[in-house]
Formats: structure tokens, sequence, C-alpha cells
């Protein structure tokens, strides 16, 4: 990216940080679990809702997550993300008791819903359509990346004595401060500066963010958004018949995003791997082997996504899902246990080339710019209501079927992807912001 783009850089940058806080809060009560139950003598159903309670509060936040975006400005809320981070991260190290425990971390799930709303939303307003995926992809790159820190952050602290866990919780509090002071140097997005009725300051963010662009193109881009802003005035409803498309095109992404089994495939990895008879390596796969791939394949999926397009990614993963979730089926059933491991990286790396790379990048294109954030929120909150259901489900299904038709059912799903992609999907690669309502038509 040449030396016009430095300060888009640094703002897209920033904003993505709350995705590798989202990866790191995420993965990080792997490392202390089971000293938390040893501690306060929790019964299994106790200890579930403990580890499982920044989930649920993932599942509000990204609910809800469209609104201060849109009433108090994009940037005001990532500020606040990092706030919640923080208080999440303090709380949680400082707990004396399970409650005060599961209450620090619904605040950090509430962090996580909101963020998975805010930062797309803001990189995508402030980044040109021709740049607009990778700069988006930066903050499942940080996702991805947060996972990896926990894993090594957890094994570098495990040696701390009893109180271990404590400080593996807390060490997030400096990376959320960090987040919380880089926000603080970040424009607010230009097209909800001018919605809202600020378009000058509009436009210098526009003309700050991308140096490249004449003064007359900007106008143009500022007349479209205040054109755009009249025609809806008075019709801010978001569920409504001329919405129905994104509306659909959200729900459906992040529904097929949950049912190809990525969770309960990043979850219950070590349950998986004991099936196939490997045991004790089941951990190191999953920390290491897992999180290297994913990483590795997001890299590949950041640097195709504004060069073969969205929607191509989408057909790539979809057919190495059904490819890696097919062998892994037949893996089980024919007992041909070896395979299994080789099918669950190749699952890995299909998802981080697809869907890993595209979905916040499209949740955040395809609405106009008024229903963007509420658009988010629905795209977002599908998206972890969809992960808590698998989740839960997972255990029980594992217990009553055999491995094998589980991989079927998650083939099959993604059989209905490839279906879905190649009927409805459009390509928005390239496409303004302003212009991804005339796909609509096609």
């Amino acid at each position: 990216m040449s030396q016009p783009y430095t300060r888009l850089l640094f703002w897209s940058f920033s904003a993505s940080l709350a995705g590798l806080l989202f990866g790191f809060d995420t993965v990080v009560i792997s490392g202390a679990e089971q000293r938390i139950q040893e501690l306060w003598n929790l019964g299994s159903g106790l200890h579930g809702l403990a580890v499982s309670m920044a989930l649920w509060g993932t599942v509000i936040g990204a609910l809800v997550g469209g609104w201060p975006s849109e009433r108090f400005g994009r940037k005001p809320t990532l500020l606040w993300i990092g706030v919640l981070y923080f208080v999440s991260a303090v709380g949680s190290a400082l707990a004396t008791d399970v409650y005060t425990f599961m209450v620090a971390r619904f605040i950090g799930g509430l962090g996580v819903g909101i963020s998975t709303v805010a930062a797309p939303l803001f990189i995508a307003e402030i980044s040109p359509a021709r740049l607009r995926g990778r700069l988006v992809g930066f903050f499942q790159f940080n996702i991805v990346f947060g996972i990896l820190v926990a894993f090594l952050s957890n094994a570098l602290l495990a040696g701390l004595g009893e109180n271990a866990w404590r400080f593996m919780l807390g060490v997030e509090a400096i990376p959320a401060l960090i987040f919380a002071l880089l926000c603080l140097g970040l424009p607010e997005s230009p097209r909800w500066l001018i919605l809202h009725n600020r378009l000058d300051e509009g436009i210098d963010v526009f003309r700050r963010a991308d140096p490249t662009v004449g003064e007359a193109e900007i106008a143009d881009r500022a007349d479209t958004i205040v054109n755009e802003g009249t025609m809806e005035t008075g019709k801010r409803r978001f569920w409504t018949k001329r919405l129905r498309y994104p509306i659909v095109l959200a729900f459906l992404v992040a529904f097929f995003n949950q049912l190809s089994g990525i969770n309960a495939v990043l979850y219950f990895a070590p349950r998986i791997f004991e099936l196939t008879g490997l045991g004790a390596k089941a951990a190191l796969l999953q920390s290491v082997g897992i999180g290297i791939t994913n990483l590795l394949f997001t890299f590949v999926g950041l640097y195709l996504v504004d060069r073969v397009g969205r929607r191509t990614l989408l057909f790539i993963g979809s057919v190495g899902y059904i490819a890696s979730l097919g062998l892994c089926a037949w893996g089980f059933f024919s007992e041909n246990f070896a395979i299994v491991p080789y099918c669950i990286f190749a699952f890995i790396a299909s998802h981080a080339v697809g869907q890993g790379a595209v979905i916040w990048v499209f949740i955040g294109e395809i609405f106009p710019n008024r229903y963007r954030a509420a658009g988010l929120a629905l795209g977002c909150g599908t998206h972890w209501v969809f992960a808590a259901l698998v989740t839960l489900v997972f255990p029980g299904a594992a217990a009553t079927f055999a491995p094998g038709y589980i991989f079927v059912f998650f083939s099959l799903m993604m059989v209905l992807q490839l279906i879905w992609v190649k009927v409805m999907v459009p390509e928005t690669r390239g496409v303004p912001l302003e212009e991804v309502r005339k796909l609509w038509r096609q």
C-alpha cells in the first residue's frame, strides 16, 4: 500500500485491534477454567455457565451494537469497547467469587459483540472501494492473531503458581488500554458525519483518508450520501420489504458461517482428535496446528479478497468445506483415522480463505449508509446466536451420533451454501458503498 495511505492504514489497523482483543478474550478462558472450577468448587452446571458467560454477553452485544454506533458515532463506540475490555480484564483477575467473575466476563463479552459491529463498520466507511476488503480484513486477521497470542500468553504465565489464572485474564488490560488510547486518535466515520449534517467534517475525513482522490470526486461522493440520506428521511424502519435482499444476505452469510461447524471444531478439537486415537497430542494440535493454519490462510484470504472478490472466495471456501468435511466423515466411517487431522487443517484453511476473510467485509458492504449499523448488528447477532447454539448442541450430538454423521451434516450444509452463493450472492469487490444497492436489482 503506497505512501498516501499511511494515515488510512494506521486508522484501519487501530480500529481492527478490537479484533485482537476479541480473539484473545474468547480463548484466554481455556487456560483458567480448570483452576476456577477447583478454586470455587463449581458443579458442572455453574462451571459451564461461568465459562460461557462471555459468549452470552457477546450475543447481546452483537444484537445491540448497531444502536450506539448509529446514535453516538463509530469512534465513541470503539473507545467504549476498549473500556469494556479493560474493566472485564481487571474484574476477572480480581474476582473473589464466581458471580463477580461471571459479571466481569459478561462485560467483556459485550465488548466482543459490539466490536464485531463497530470495527468493520468504521473501517468499511473510511476505506476506498478498491482497498476495502483488505482493510476490513485486518479485523479478521487480528481475531486469529489474538487467539494465538492468548494460547502463547497462557503457556508463558502457567508457571506462576495457583494464581496464574488471574494473570492470564488480567494481562488483557494492557492491550485494552492501548486500544482505547489509539481510539482517541481516530476520526469519526465520514459517512456518519455527513448523514448527521456535519458535511465539512465528513469531507475533511475523506480528504485525509485518501489524498489521491480529487476534490470533485469527494464532492460527488458527499452529494450522493446527502441525497441518499434525504431519500431515506421518514423511512428509517429497518424491517421493510425494500431491504429484504440485504437482510437475507446478511442473515444467510452468518448462518452458513456457523453451520459449517467452525466453532464446533475450534471449541471441541481435543474431543474430535481423541476420537481418532491421538490422545495427548490433541491440545497441541488445537493450539498450535489449528492456530497456525488459521493465521497463514487468513493472510491468503486477505491477499485475495480485493483481487478475486468476495463471491469467488465464498465459492473456493465452499468447495474446500465440502471436500474436507466429506473426507473427514469418510475417515470416521471407514476408521481411516489418520486422514482426519489433515482434513481438519484443510477445513480450517478453507474457512480462513473463504468465510473467514469475507463475512465481516460483506455484511459491512451490502446495506445503505443509514442502515449499515443495523445491518451489521443483524449479521453479527445471527452469527453469535448460532455460534452459541452450535456450541450448546455439539456435545450432545457427539454423544448421540457417530462423528461421521455430524461431519456429513456440516458438509451438506456447505452444499447449500454453495448453491446460495451461485444463485443469490452479488460481487461487491470495488463497488463504492453508495452504489452497492444497484446490485440488488441484478
